[in-house]
């Protein structure tokens, strides 16, 4: 596909908002889920028993 103008381009020939859209969402949800996974681990240690080293 060829544009004429950056306007075309994101219009994507009348399906520019569900193009971006998806990639929006695509975006959000790879930025969510490292979030949602750090939150998830520290949690669980936060319940796990701290092993004392022995010395």
């Amino acid at each position: 596909m060829q544009w004429n103008s950056w306007s075309e381009f994101w219009a994507m020939g009348g399906y520019g908002l569900y193009v971006w859209g998806s990639f929006g969402a695509c975006l959000l949800g790879m930025l969510i889920e490292p979030w949602l996974l750090l939150r998830r681990r520290r949690a669980i240690q936060a319940r796990l028993p701290h092993k004392e080293s022995a010395q």
